[in-house]
C-alpha cells in the first residue's frame, strides 16, 4: 500500500513538472495570445498574415490571434485582468491606458524593448503612453483630425485651398465656413456625438490645455482664453452664423457622410482614416480632398491618442511578447498596419515609406501632418474618464447647441470637473 502511495506521488510530481514547463501541452513550445482590435478588413487581414508570418519563422513561440472590440475593450480588459486571464500582447488606444498601467496590470517596457524600436518612435510619441517613469504600451498607429471636403464645391468658390505649408487660421476657418453657406446647405458639418477629445485636441493648436499639473504633482482644470477659442467658432457657427448644422452635433462621424456626400455640408472635421469609408461609399463622379485642420498659436499642433501595443504584467512570457511586438513593428510591417487602418504609422523609418507619401487618397496631406502630432492632454490624468462622461460631455453638448453660454461652460469644466480629479489624487 505504502509502495503504491509513493508511486502515485512520484507520478503526480512528473505531472505537476510537465505542467509547468508547457502550460499550453504543446510539447514546451509557447504560444502567446495577442488581443488585436483591429476591425477593417484591410486592417484584420495585415494582423492575421503578419501573425502568419511570426508563426512561420518562430516554431518555438506561437502566437494565437484574438478579436477584441474597440466598444468593449475597456470593461473586457478589466475583467481579464482581475481574472488572471488577460491576453499576453493587448492592443488598444493610449487615451485608455492610465489606469491599468497606475493599477499595476501592465508591464514597464523599458527593458523589454530593443533600442531600435525605442529610437525609431519619436518621444513625444513615447509621451502618450508614459506614466509616472514606466512606459506602459507601443504607440504605433495614429491619426490627425482634417477636413474632408468636398473639392468642386470648393473648386467653384474660389476660396483659398488650404495647404500644411500654409492653413488657415481659426477666424479664415471660420469665414469661410460662413462663405460657402446658404440656401440650405453648410459650410461644416461637425459630428461631436463625442465632443470632448475633438475639442480639446484640437486646442492644442490654439495654445489650449485645459489640464495643468501642480508642483506638487496633483492636477487641475483651467478654462483660459486659449482654451476657449476652438469651441467658441464652433459654437458660433452653429448658434451665430449658420454656417454649422445643428443636426450633426449629434452625430458620430460616419453618420455625417450621406448628408456630405449628397451636396449638404461643404465640409466635416474627421478622423484621418475616415477617408476609407468615403473612398468606398462616395458616389461615382463625387471629389473629395483632405485639408489640413486649422491652426492657432501654436500652429499645427494637435493632440492625439495613438493605438498602442501592451504587454499584461501577470504575462509568463514577457521578453517572448516583446519580441513579437518588436516583429510587428518592423518599418515595413508598420507601414502595412498603417495603409490597413488608412492612419499613419508613429516610426520615424515607417513615415519615410513612398506609400505613404501619395497624391491618392491624400496620403501626402496627412503624412506631411504627423510632425504636429502631440500628446492628448488628457492622456495621464488620472480620473479623467469620469470627469468626460459625467462632466465635459454634457457641458460641451449644452453648449454647442446653444442651451448654455461660456461663462456656465467654463464654470461645469473647472468647478464640477476639480471636485471629479481631486477623489482621484488625494
Amino acid at each position: 500500500m505504502r509502495r503504491r502511495w509513493i508511486t502515485a506521488l512520484v507520478a503526480l510530481g512528473l505531472l505537476l513538472a510537465g505542467c509547468s514547463s508547457d502550460h499550453d501541452g504543446s510539447g514546451g513550445r509557447i504560444t502567446l495570445r495577442f488581443q488585436s482590435l483591429a476591425w477593417q478588413e484591410e486592417s484584420v487581414a495585415a494582423n492575421k498574415e503578419l501573425v502568419e508570418e511570426w508563426n512561420a519563422t518562430h516554431p518555438a513561440v506561437q502566437v494565437a490571434y484574438v478579436q477584441g472590440s474597440w466598444d468593449s475593450v475597456h470593461d473586457q480588459l478589466l475583467t481579464s485582468f482581475e481574472g488572471g486571464e488577460a491576453p499576453d500582447v493587448i492592443h488598444d488606444a493610449s487615451d485608455d491606458l492610465a489606469d491599468f498601467a497606475y493599477g499595476g496590470s501592465l508591464a514597464d517596457l523599458r527593458e523589454l524593448l530593443p533600442a531600435r524600436l525605442m529610437s525609431d518612435i519619436p518621444q513625444r510619441s513615447w509621451r502618450t503612453a508614459t506614466f509616472g517613469d514606466g512606459i506602459y504600451g507601443v504607440p504605433f498607429l495614429q491619426e490627425p483630425r482634417v477636413l474632408i471636403a468636398n473639392a468642386t464645391w470648393l473648386k467653384e468658390s474660389g476660396v483659398r485651398i488650404p495647404t500644411p505649408e500654409r492653413p488657415w487660421t481659426w477666424d479664415e476657418f471660420r469665414r469661410i465656413a460662413g462663405q460657402l453657406s446658404g440656401k440650405g446647405k453648410y459650410g461644416v458639418a461637425w459630428p461631436l456625438k463625442e465632443p470632448v477629445s475633438a475639442t480639446l485636441n484640437l486646442s492644442l493648436s490654439t495654445g489650449g490645455q485645459m489640464f495643468h499639473r501642480g508642483a506638487d504633482g496633483k492636477v487641475t482644470v483651467r478654462f483660459d482664453a486659449a482654451d476657449a477659442l476652438v469651441p467658441r467658432t464652433v459654437h458660433d457657427e452653429v448658434n451665430t452664423d449658420g454656417s454649422a448644422s445643428g443636426s450633426t452635433l449629434g452625430m458620430g462621424g460616419s453618420d455625417t457622410l450621406p448628408g456630405f456626400f449628397g451636396g449638404k455640408y461643404a465640409m466635416v472635421p474627421l478622423g484621418f482614416s475616415y477617408r476609407q469609408q468615403i473612398a468606398q461609399q462616395a458616389p461615382k463622379g463625387f471629389e473629395w480632398q483632405v485639408l489640413p485642420a486649422p491652426a492657432g498659436a501654436d500652429g499645427l499642433a494637435q493632440g492625439v491618442s495613438p493605438q498602442t501595443l501592451s504587454v499584461a504584467a501577470d504575462s509568463p512570457h514577457k521578453k517572448e511578447a516583446a519580441e513579437f511586438i518588436d516583429f510587428l513593428l518592423r518599418p515595413k510591417n508598420m507601414v502595412r498596419l498603417a495603409l490597413g487602418d488608412w492612419m499613419l504609422p508613429t516610426g520615424t523609418e515607417a513615415l519615410k515609406d513612398p506609400a505613404l507619401h501619395t497624391a491618392m487618397d491624400d496620403w501626402a496631406t496627412g503624412t506631411a501632418l504627423a510632425a504636429h502630432l502631440r500628446s492628448a492632454p488628457a492622456q495621464s490624468v488620472r480620473g479623467y474618464p469620469e470627469w468626460k462622461d459625467k462632466v465635459a460631455t454634457p457641458a460641451f453638448q449644452e453648449y454647442y447647441s446653444g442651451a448654455i453660454g461660456l461663462a456656465e461652460l467654463r464654470k461645469r469644466l473647472v468647478e464640477d470637473g476639480n471636485l471629479v480629479l481631486a477623489r482621484y489624487q488625494r
